[in-house]
């Protein structure tokens, strides 16, 4: 199995998380050819063993076992590389978590999230990757505690979960979860997750920044390309990406592309679960939604940008992505007050 590898700059908030603790960072790092200092270079990866190492050793040491929800206090949008950036420029908590999910791997490759929208909420579940080791309910508490100081950081204060789930066991005191997250958690939960009502999950966000967000999302998409050359998914969205505004792209011309036959990529692409004419459609539907909460874009702009041929198409298939108009939708979005 190839070795799995995370963003240096994530292990730093673990790192300073531990020190707040009042542990040794040369101590926990001792024997793993690695210090501190490598840590904190922009765009460095280690593999992410050494991440689980540093919590088996530091785990036993600490008598608090809430130690780390103290996470929210050691992270900065620079430790999440271009990624925390996005974040910070995303217009909604919605787009912010489904930014989250889908450049994850550029973070670290071990961990999950995933964004579940359903009537009640939008859920958001994280998967540490590391089973039933001990370790993991730690991990869950340092991860999750950082996503929702990033959700307060854009939101305000006052953002708050509906409901929040825990596979660990129930604590012999519970009050330091309940505190932080603002809400009573479910321990012994069969996931690890957090629950946003709707209307706080599509809030206007007063740090949003459309053209920024837009443009983080061109360099995140590259650098999951270049992390990922062996998915076959993200290589067949990055080509769609860059040739989408002279048209849509043939399946013989992406093929051609990612280095297959016409045959081998219909084979590949089913055994994601995944065909040609819906990669198309979920890449325009992506870059539609981003196109439409730009203002300065007209919808005749949009059409071509996206590779419809007339605007009558593109306004099709988004009644079919959203059940309104591209127009509705704009007004819907320049509605909610900034």
């Amino acid at each position: 199995m190839a070795t799995t590898s995370s963003l240096a700059t994530v292990w730093l908030m673990m790192i300073r998380m531990f020190e707040r603790e009042g542990l040794d960072p040369a101590e926990l790092l001792a024997g793993l050819g690695i210090s501190a200092e490598q840590l904190a270079e922009p765009g460095k990866r280690f593999p992410s063993r050494i991440a689980d190492i540093v919590f088996e050793r530091a785990c036993p040491r600490l008598s608090d076992p809430a130690f780390a929800l103290h996470a929210a206090r050691c992270w900065h949008p620079s430790n999440l590389g271009t990624m925390g950036y996005a974040w910070l420029s995303s217009s909604t908590l919605r787009t912010g978590l489904k930014r989250l999910e889908r450049y994850a791997r550029i973070l670290g490759e071990r961990f999950r999230y995933t964004v579940q929208e359903s009537p009640e909420g939008l859920r958001f579940v994280y998967d540490h990757g590391r089973g039933d080791k001990a370790i993991g309910p730690f991990m869950t508490d340092f991860s999750l505690s950082i996503i929702i100081d990033m959700c307060r950081t854009n939101f305000g204060d006052t953002f708050t979960p509906l409901q929040v789930r825990l596979r660990r066991a129930l604590p012999a005191r519970r009050e330091a979860w309940d505190t932080f997250f603002g809400c009573r958690v479910d321990f012994g939960a069969p996931e690890d997750s957090f629950l946003l009502a709707n209307v706080d999950a599509d809030r206007r966000l007063p740090t949003a920044y459309r053209d920024m967000a837009a443009t983080f999302d061109q360099i995140l998409t590259g650098q999951l390309a270049e992390l990922t050359r062996d998915d076959l998914v993200t290589r067949c969205k990055a080509h769609l990406l860059e040739h989408l505004t002279s048209g849509e792209p043939t399946e013989r011309g992406l093929a051609e592309a990612v280095g297959l036959s016409r045959r081998t990529l219909q084979r590949r692409l089913a055994e994601h679960g995944i065909t040609y004419k819906r990669l198309v459609d979920e890449t325009r539907e992506a870059l539609a939604r981003r196109y439409l909460e730009n203002p300065q874009r007209s919808l005749t702009e949009i059409t071509f940008l996206l590779g419809f041929s007339e605007q009558s198409a593109f306004t099709r298939a988004f009644r079919r992505w959203h059940g309104e108009s591209p127009s509705d939708y704009r007004r819907r979005c320049a509605a909610t007050p900034a």
